[in-house]
């Protein structure tokens, strides 16, 4: 069976989708733009069977993101289910089609990849120009006088935390390293 699935987008109007998709034997058409809310998605990978075949005009119709497009290819790699993008001439039913998905999973594990390594350098530069990552510390002023008036016994947590900015996990975190 040949499922054509069709989502609105800005620069591709539903028509134009269905001449890409005039061969397929049922559709499955979004009636909106949402990527959230993709329910006909969700109702084409509930009805599909091993050897089908979903058809999409461009690969922006099926996905909204590289992981998006690699998360769906692989869950219907698994499942038997071949794909075809027709603008983009991909089908992994045909040998060119089949190194397809193996290739976007290598280039989703190189961009994570750069992506680390420039978060890296950017930590070692910005500590290198004397900048700490995370979160800034409380003033050790308002640390101090939490800790004094948790220790009074006479302030809610909520007190404490209204007249010194410091939080119930913060002032805890502080106290365990006193003990």
């Amino acid at each position: 069976m040949f499922a054509g699935y069709l989502r609105p987008l800005h620069d591709l109007d539903i028509d134009e989708q269905y001449t890409y998709l005039k061969d397929c034997d049922i559709y499955f058409q979004e009636a909106h733009t949402s990527p959230k809310r993709r329910n006909k998605l969700k109702d084409l990978l509930n009805h599909l069977q091993k050897g089908d075949t979903v058809i999409v005009a461009r690969l922006n119709v099926l996905a909204d993101s590289t992981n998006h497009l690699a998360e769906l290819l692989n869950e219907l790699d698994e499942r038997k289910i071949f794909f075809q993008a027709i603008h983009e001439e991909i089908d992994t039913s045909d040998e060119t089609g089949k190194h397809f998905l193996p290739m976007l999973n290598k280039l989703i594990s190189f961009q994570s990849d750069v992506i680390s390594e420039n978060t890296r350098r950017g930590l070692t530069k910005a500590k290198e120009n004397g900048k700490s990552s995370g979160r800034p510390k409380k003033p050790d002023e308002n640390v101090k006088k939490a800790i004094e008036m948790y220790q009074t016994k006479n302030f809610t947590l909520l007190e404490i935390k209204e007249q010194t900015g410091i939080s119930k996990s913060t002032l805890y975190r502080y106290l365990e390293q006193l003990s």
